[in-house]
Formats: structure tokens, sequence, C-alpha cells
């Protein structure tokens, strides 16, 4: 899939993968192409920049914990990012929604001539 397609949907693709807990930035990689069927491979160079700008804002928190010798930055979703990510499913479906109904018209809307 193309990078573009990405483009101006991260934050939400984010905060989704983010919403059942915590995680390191690898496992949000992962999480992504996951359930994305493999679509979808983010790169460390956009997601961390990404979840830093996140964190500023207040969408996310983020905290080190330790896996054996190895110590990880693992993020999370404040109440402000819930908040956030309802908006963000809420403006998807309207734009999946209005896309859909030019590329895929019902008969009921008619094709102009």
């Amino acid at each position: 899939m193309k990078a573009d397609a990405v483009r101006g949907h991260l934050d939400g693709l984010l905060l989704a993968v983010l919403e059942p807990g915590p995680l390191h930035g690898y496992a949000i990689i992962a999480a992504v192409q996951q359930r994305s069927g493999g679509a979808l491979e983010l790169r460390t160079g956009t997601i961390y920049p990404a979840l830093n700008r996140l964190e500023r804002t207040g969408l996310l928190s983020s905290s080190w914990q330790s896996s054996g010798e190895r110590r990880r930055r693992c993020y999370e979703l404040t109440d402000e990012g819930r908040r956030t990510l309802a908006g963000e499913r809420t403006a998807w479906n309207e734009f999946t929604a209005a896309i859909g109904s030019v590329l895929n018209p019902t008969p009921s809307q008619g094709l102009a001539t």
C-alpha cells in the first residue's frame, strides 16, 4: 500500500492500536501490520516522531519498562487520547461513507449523465 494512503490517518492508527493497553514502539509497528493483514508497514522513522508528538499534545503518556536487561518506552492512551480516538473513528466512518457513495453508487443515487 502506498505511504500516501496512511498520511493523515497515522494518529488514528496509533491511537487505535494502543486502545487495548500499553505497547512499546516495535510492538505498535507489529500491531498495525498484523491488524492490516500486512498491508501497512510503518517505519520507525515515522512512528517515533508521531508517538512523541502525540505525547506532547497529551493524547499519550509513556513510561520506561524493563524486560530482562532491556528497557523500553511504553506508550498508552490518556483520557484525551480516548476521546480523540472516538472522534477519529467518527471522521473515518463519515469519510469512507462519502467516498464509498461516489465510487460505488447505489441505484437510488443514480448516475449523472
